[in-house]
């Protein structure tokens, strides 16, 4: 009896263990969509992004391999609604030849992007931002939603992402003989969340707490910083700066982007 319920204990596990496996491999291997509510135009119908490739051919040559791609709209009888998702429903713009204000333009209103990304509202609503609400700049400033992962700039996907900040944080650029290591390895993004936060200049955290997230080293047992053991006059200052959340000031690592004088980034 017991040979008889282990055997079948086995053939559970086992069948479980399979049914897990296709589970994962369908949906590594499916082509997934992402259903989004749709934005509306009155008097407007849908009629499929076959339409919109007659005069924009310069945004659809390249969107199949974007992440936009996926995007399709609820109950559509007309095929594929990737455009049409973003952009609303597109009878009126082809009837009209492409007349202004028969299509949502994302660039003018960002309100296309937030049905989808409303994380984001929110961080644009927080007291240090871009001025993307003030209608100073626009989410396609930075993303170019027809192409790719959507990051403006060349080359690979962190080349990307500093290439398009550079474009108006242009003092930032260098080049500097010892670019600090974040913006080479990580980006910017490393420090800074482009949409939004609480904090002075968009950081992360105002405070050393920002520094340690990737020095964490200077707190362990006998950190050495500049030479000076744990324990000394000067390591012990530098000890009391990091309680007040001062790394970057008091003329210590002021120069937080890189310096062409000093390996830590010193001025």
């Amino acid at each position: 009896m017991q040979t008889q319920r282990k055997w079948f204990t086995d053939r559970a596990i086992f069948g479980g263990c399979v049914a897990w496996s296709l589970l994962l491999i369908s949906c590594v291997t499916t082509e997934r969509f992402i259903t989004v509510p749709g934005t509306g135009i009155p008097g407007a119908t849908y009629v499929g992004s076959k339409e919109c490739v007659q005069c924009h051919k310069d945004k659809t040559e390249h969107f199949a391999g974007s992440t936009h791609a996926r995007l399709r709209l609820a109950d559509a009888k007309v095929g594929d609604t990737s455009c049409e998702a973003c952009h609303g429903p597109g009878s009126l713009h082809v009837q009209t030849g492409g007349k202004a204000g028969t299509a949502i333009n994302p660039r003018k209103n960002p309100e296309a992007c937030f049905q989808c990304h409303l994380e984001k509202r929110g961080e644009f609503s927080l007291p240090h931002t871009h001025p993307l609400l003030a209608g100073k700049v626009s989410c396609v400033d930075c993303h170019d939603v027809h192409k790719g992962n959507s990051i403006r700039g060349g080359g690979a996907a962190l080349a990307s992402e500093t290439e398009t900040c550079l474009k108006c944080h242009s003092q930032q650029a260098g080049p500097y003989i010892y670019p600090h290591g974040a913006i080479r390895e990580e980006g910017c993004s490393a420090c800074h969340n482009p949409h939004g936060t609480v904090n002075d200049k968009m950081l992360l955290a105002r405070d050393a707490n920002l520094c340690l997230r990737c020095h964490l080293e200077v707190l362990s047992p006998g950190f050495n910083i500049g030479g000076y053991k744990s324990g000394g006059a000067h390591a012990n200052a530098i000890g009391s700066r990091l309680a007040e959340g001062t790394c970057w000031s008091a003329g210590c690592h002021e120069d937080v982007h890189g310096s062409n004088v000093n390996a830590s980034i010193r001025p």
